[in-house]
């Protein structure tokens, strides 16, 4: 199967029940997608497929179709060009332990994507399915207004 992996056609053959979380960490070497649960309860494996937030360890390689594009914490931004809401997550210290994070940050950049201008409860129901153990909600949901800031004044 050929995937676009952060904008890079990758070859892939693999079982058909192998979940995207592990086709991206075992077979292509991307680390910033974490295992947190398995059953898409705790968030920290998102990704977007075609733009979309997923949870990769709910996504198996038969659900995948040739040309998809798999966006990753690596494809979103880099040190030199982050992404708005990446440099917003540095700006309100958003991270403690930092376990979470690349699936927060991939769900947020999908949320202002389909949206905007969030309002708090935009925020809190579509931030809803990630999970931070070291409950840094409050400054999630700051740094999320703060890229939609950013973003809108691009």
């Amino acid at each position: 199967m050929k995937l676009i992996v952060n904008g890079t056609e990758r070859q892939v053959e693999v079982e058909d029940d192998m979940p995207l979380l592990w086709i991206l960490r075992d077979e292509l070497g991307i680390t910033g997608v974490k295992y947190g649960c398995g059953i898409a309860a705790c968030g920290a494996c998102t990704v977007h497929v075609d733009g979309e937030a997923m949870r990769s360890c709910q996504v198996t390689a038969d659900t995948l179709e040739d040309g998809m594009e798999i966006t990753t914490i690596e494809g979103l931004g880099t040190p030199p060009a982050l992404h708005a809401v990446q440099s917003a997550w540095v700006e309100h210290q958003v991270a403690q332990c930092g376990y979470c994070q690349s699936g927060q940050i991939m769900q947020a950049a999908a949320l202002l994507a389909e949206i905007p201008n969030p309002t708090d409860e935009d925020i809190d129901d579509a931030m809803s399915g990630n999970l931070c153990r070291c409950g840094t909600y409050p400054r999630i949901r700051a740094a999320v207004k703060t890229a939609a800031q950013t973003l809108q004044e691009a």
